[in-house]
């Protein structure tokens, strides 16, 4: 069943062909540009890690180091909101193809000028001022990015499709994780890191940076040649795109829809942060992990992640999003929850039980994301569609990204060993509330006004 209605002439052979031809090039387009967008998110966070001493002083102390560090991953959760608002509009207004063939071509520029920003030793502080400011824009055009590309993935995918095509885009995310940090481990294997003069440290860190760039710039020339624009876009009422797309999306259903998925979101980032950010160095600490043991337990964990996200689509098609995301969310408060209190309160772990508890942990705690694309898509209609979309996904970035305060708090109330695994529940049961706050999706129709509010 496809989204848009075809007059006898279009349906057949020749027209079918094509339609199915487009649908492809689209989640192809879907599915790499969010590749190349999780790349380039992760790129700082692992790859700048072991290479931070070229962009600061000798004698700078290590708490004044974490906070610079902490800049340069933070201006890039600033950027994406502000980029999510900008070419949502622009993606609404203008088409999501053109939307995305800037952002993309953003992306690539930005990411080849931080591959080649020069140290401290020539520059001065210059250099992590000019990292901090292009992460900015980088992040500006990353949020654009997926902004308008899973909105036009996802209007031409067949409503039946729409779970599985939605976990296919983003087990990217992992995917690219799981890519980084072996590349990672490989440079460091090759090129001694540790001073700022060091082999890694001068130029190593650059070779992923360029493959960002070479990756967003491949990109853009197939997404110019082959993908198409949206049915549902161009079949949006002409009046509904004259209105401004944010103004629609601050009132009546629409406003209502973005404050549940902001929930549900909310609760997403917060167990995200817990996978990402919290269980590596607890992985750490805990079980004693050289460098190179984390990395291989990381590459495990966004493995195993990576094969979870399409069938997690899968099953949010069977059963309906909705029941999905009230139950996975109370998976991730028990289970993701579990895990992580059972890994914050081991004694000397073995390896192997480290490497397990910290799969499952992390696993369950980002397994939300594999519907997503598809759920918050066709909670908007298509006149708003990539501003909703684009906003609802990225301000939840915000609440969550204080997550450090908030472990501080819950330790002080509680228990700082077990503070992680609080957190991890808070954001499972908030998942559960959004889920139950809004309605079911998997049926709607990409192409229709009221796909806001389908209840």
């Amino acid at each position: 069943m496809t989204e848009t209605a075809h007059t006898p002439q279009q349906d057949s052979p020749a027209s079918n062909a094509i339609d199915a031809m487009n649908r492809r090039r689209a989640l192809i387009g879907g599915i790499v540009g969010y590749f190349v967008d999780q790349f380039d998110i992760y790129l700082p966070v692992i790859v700048l890690a072991p290479a931070m001493s070229y962009f600061v002083p000798k004698d700078l102390d290590a708490g004044t180091g974490v906070i610079i560090a902490a800049f340069v991953f933070t201006a890039t959760l600033i950027g994406r909101p502000v980029g999510a608002a900008i070419f949502g509009v622009i993606a609404d207004r203008t088409g999501r193809r053109k939307a995305t063939i800037i952002a993309i071509a953003g992306i690539a520029v930005t990411t080849l000028l931080i591959g080649l920003l020069p140290g401290y030793a020539s520059v001065g502080l210059w250099g992590i001022s000019l990292l901090i400011l292009l992460r900015l824009v980088d992040g500006i055009f990353l949020g654009g990015e997926y902004t308008a590309a899973i909105p036009l993935a996802m209007e031409w995918t067949p409503r039946l499709r729409r779970g599985l095509a939605s976990g296919l885009i983003t087990m990217t995310s992992p995917g690219a994780l799981c890519l980084i940090s072996a590349l990672t481990l490989l440079l460091l294997q090759i090129f001694p890191a540790g001073a700022p003069d060091s082999p890694y440290a001068v130029w190593g860190w650059r070779i992923p940076f360029v493959i960002g760039a070479a990756l967003a710039a491949a990109f853009l020339v197939y997404f110019i040649r082959q993908v198409p624009e949206s049915e549902a876009w161009e079949n949006a009422e002409p009046g509904a795109k004259r209105v401004s797309p944010l103004r629609q999306l601050f009132t009546g259903t629409n406003r209502r829809s973005l404050a549940q998925v902001f929930v549900l979101m909310t609760g997403m980032w917060i167990a995200l942060n817990i996978s990402a950010s919290v269980l590596p160095g607890l992985t750490s600490k805990v079980a004693g992990l050289t460098a190179t043991q984390l990395t291989i337990a990381l590459i495990v964990a966004s493995g195993v992640s990576t094969v979870t996200y399409p069938l997690a689509g899968l099953l949010s098609q069977r059963i309906g999003r909705r029941p999905f995301y009230i139950g996975v969310g109370l998976l991730v408060a028990v289970v993701g929850g579990g895990a992580t209190a059972m890994l914050a309160g081991a004694t000397d772990p073995s390896f192997g039980l480290a490497v397990l508890l910290l799969t499952v942990a992390f696993a369950v705690g980002i397994l939300t994301f594999g519907p997503i694309a598809a759920y918050t898509t066709e909670r908007f209609p298509a006149s708003l569609r990539s501003t909703g979309y684009g906003i609802g996904y990225s301000l939840a970035l915000i609440i969550p990204a204080f997550y450090a305060y908030y472990l501080v708090g819950l330790g002080a109330l509680f228990s700082p060993t077990y503070a992680s695994a609080i957190l991890m529940g808070i954001g499972g049961l908030l998942v559960s509330l959004g889920a139950f706050l809004g309605p079911e999706t998997r049926d709607v129709d990409m192409g229709a006004p009221e796909t806001a509010d389908p209840s």
